[in-house]
């Protein structure tokens, strides 16, 4: 485990300790390296879209980068607001490739939106998978073919569900 440099993981809204550290363990994981969580603050009004009625996620990864702690190899922001980007109707996460910066939402990740029962673990189990995946650009790491890899693309919650949530072993020699 490295312990001279983290991750960091900045909450954005509500998010239960237990949901975070739950995550912040998959990553640390997947990454050895040790997890660090914080509480950030933004006004998010200053980031939405009402023509869209949807967050711009371009404009809250550059504000999220400018708040890179120096202890920190990559800082992920978390959120729970619908966020697009131009070229695209919604995004489940975005990151600078061989960045330092990524974030990710919770909010298309949810059942509910799709007319189904809530389902925590479900609504987990994606968010790790989305973290994990930016994480992986950040670290430079493009979209992989492994149909398994936790960095094939994903466009819907349904492409989430279908993979896991460690990168493959071409991804895994590429980290290195």
């Amino acid at each position: 485990m490295n312990e001279s440099q983290n991750i960091t993981l900045i909450s954005f809204g509500y998010f239960e300790k237990d949901f975070l550290e739950k995550i912040a363990g998959a990553v640390r994981q997947e990454f050895l390296y040790s997890v660090n969580i914080k509480e950030g603050r933004i006004d998010l009004s200053e980031f939405y879209d009402p023509g869209r009625r949807q967050y711009d996620g371009v404009k809250l990864l550059k504000t999220v980068d400018l708040m890179v702690p120096s202890e920190s190899i990559k800082v992920l922001g978390l959120f729970n607001v619908d966020l697009f980007i131009p070229i695209l109707t919604y995004i489940f996460g975005q990151a600078y490739l061989r960045g330092r910066t990524g974030i990710v939402s919770t909010y298309r990740l949810k059942n509910e939106l799709y007319g189904m029962k809530q389902n925590e673990e479900l609504l987990h189990e994606r968010f790790k998978k989305v973290c994990i995946h930016e994480l992986g650009h950040a670290f430079g790491l493009i979209h992989c073919h492994t149909p398994a890899c936790v960095m094939k693309s994903s466009t819907y919650v349904e492409d989430i569900d279908q993979k896991n949530h460690n990168l493959c072993i071409t991804c895994r020699r590429e980290m290195k």
